[in-house]
């Protein structure tokens, strides 16, 4: 059976992963820090950076074929086939862009443009890029956007308020993995099969840039036809986004050199670098898994790692929410919300969303920095949570965001300034 409250790692084990990671602790100042905005970005792989400034630094172009050349063709042929071991997938296309966000548009215009379909349905919590998308080519292929609402009480979507817009029109499904609000995970697993259900050859994208650091990903259990996720979420490098296309969608019509095979994604020079992250992503994660389950297949190490990450980061959720016999957790401090708080926490990535009962977010992280935290605000004026909070009934909210790097000292630190701030506002207000 899962264990709901999660398992922390070990002192021991604790201290090495912190080692194996850039400013953990303080930042590149060397100011000491808790940076708990890993949504908006990720603490970076010391040996992936490495890396990336190793194979990124020479000046041999992939396409020759003299011997340097062959060295970088391997390199991107293992990122390429660690890409496909990270998702489960044994076929299909992987190709790298700039952006996860680019990757989405290409992908929603290469689907929605060439299968037919009066409709396409998506989420109130996608990313713009995955929203504007699925808005954009609707109306230009005058087809009708069909949107499922938020539970405000899981802070997620259900599963049958998505299948309830899906019919025989139904060209495109477009679904998120986690929200990046409120951590919620959609039941993805459910999602394609009840989809498939209602029509077998429905098309389904997945955004899976927030749920990819945080969880094991398998499209032998959700045979989805496209999924992206971001290597610089994902403890890696800016500068690229990994997507993957099933045999079907990869033929589609999409941007290519005309001699270039079908199901061929990639536009301009490789950038073998960006591989070469990815792998180091992998041997990290199958490091980490031969601490709990030691094996010979790549595949199973790499899943023992993430299942080994989500346990501990529970952990930490749990310790945040339900704090220690001399903490009070985030759910009973005084004029602390803590928003759409399912009880359920195998349904949620390590994402809080937070209020305060007499600070507005904007202030509220303003505080928190003073005192030497990262979070971020989420506020409706914002083009990334608008659409999301409203449909919560919300004006904004305070995220927070640690990673499996942070240790439960680092969620007690994290309480007590916590504390600290609602305690002050309150004293400045009058209020206690």
């Amino acid at each position: 059976m899962e264990n709901a409250d999660g398992q922390l790692f070990s002192d021991a084990l604790m201290r090495v992963i912190k080692e194996k990671f850039h400013y953990v602790d303080s930042d590149f100042t060397g100011r000491k820090r808790l940076y708990f905005d890993n949504a908006g970005g990720s603490f970076r792989l010391k040996k992936a950076v490495e890396r990336f400034a190793e194979v990124d630094s020479t000046p041999d172009n992939p396409e020759r074929i003299h011997e340097i050349s062959r060295k970088l063709q391997v390199i991107q042929k293992c990122g390429v086939e660690d890409a496909r071991l990270i998702l489960n997938a044994s076929d299909g296309t992987v190709y790298a862009s700039l952006t996860a966000s680019g990757a989405m548009f290409q992908l929603v215009e290469a689907i929605a443009g060439a299968v037919p379909g009066t409709n396409l349905v998506t989420t109130v919590l996608e990313h713009p890029c995955s929203f504007d998308a699925m808005t954009m080519y609707s109306e230009k292929l005058g087809k009708e956007l069909r949107v499922a609402r938020s539970n405000q009480a899981t802070g997620g979507v259900d599963v049958e308020e998505i299948t309830s817009l899906i019919d025989s029109e139904t060209c495109l499904l477009s679904v998120i993995y986690a929200s990046n609000i409120t951590g919620a995970k959609l039941d993805l697993e459910r999602i394609v099969r009840a989809a498939r259900a209602i029509k077998p050859d429905l098309y389904i994208v997945v955004d899976a840039v927030q749920h990819a650091p945080h969880g094991v990903i398998d499209l032998k259990k959700t045979p989805v036809d496209a999924i992206n996720f971001a290597p610089y979420k994902f403890f890696g490098c800016r500068g690229s986004g990994i997507s993957w296309l099933s045999p079907r969608a990869a033929k589609l019509p999409h941007h290519k050199l005309a001699a270039k095979p079908t199901d061929f994604w990639d536009l301009g020079s490789a950038a073998p670098a960006q591989f070469a992250v990815v792998s180091e992503i992998v041997d990290y994660v199958c490091w980490l898994g031969e601490q709990f389950e030691p094996s010979s297949d790549r595949r199973k190490r790499f899943v023992a790692g993430m299942k080994a990450i989500g346990l501990h980061e529970r952990a930490l959720l749990t310790r945040l929410l339900n704090g220690t016999e001399e903490l009070r957790g985030l759910r009973m401090l005084p004029r602390v919300q803590v928003l759409m708080d399912h009880s359920d926490l195998t349904r949620r990535d390590l994402i809080l969303a937070l209020a305060f009962e007499d600070i507005a977010e904007v202030d509220a992280v303003r505080e928190y920095e003073r005192r030497g935290v990262i979070v971020y605000e989420r506020v409706s004026t914002s083009l990334y949570s608008k659409r999301m909070l409203e449909s919560f009934g919300l004006r904004g909210a305070v995220r927070i965001s640690p990673l499996h790097c942070n240790s439960p000292e680092d969620v007690d630190a994290f309480l007590r300034i916590t504390a600290d701030i609602a305690e002050t506002v309150a004293s400045k207000t009058g209020r206690s």
